[in-house]
């Protein structure tokens, strides 16, 4: 089972990134795909998930600026994240709600003039 989130980089203030998650069918086609992210030394927290129907939920922080979305041909899910902040600096992750829940290794998003 892989999860494979690409994407992230150094990215100056005010600057956009698009995140991608490939991963097979079956872990695709979950009922809810969801993107979070960690800063070290503190808790993973919820970004934006997404419904199988493409039904989006986003967290409070990055509401009118984030963007999750899923591309069913190529199973892959997105993130795009505009006018980024240094406080979007973070590892984000991606994580099915298939098999009771599987993570995918993380990208590495830092926001640094």
């Amino acid at each position: 089972v892989q999860l494979q989130a690409s994407g992230g980089g150094l990215v100056q203030p005010g600057g956009t990134l698009r995140l991608s998650c490939a991963t097979s069918g079956s872990i695709f086609n979950a009922k809810i795909m969801a993107w979070y992210r960690q800063v070290p030394g503190k808790e993973r927290e919820f970004v934006a998930s997404i419904t199988a129907g493409g039904s989006p939920n986003y967290a409070d922080s990055v509401k009118g600026r984030f963007t999750i979305s899923r591309d069913v041909k190529k199973n892959t899910l997105y993130l795009q994240i505009n006018t980024l902040t240094p406080d979007d600096t973070a590892v984000y992750y991606c994580r099915s709600s298939a098999l009771g829940g599987v993570w995918g290794r993380g990208t590495q998003v830092t926001v640094s003039s």
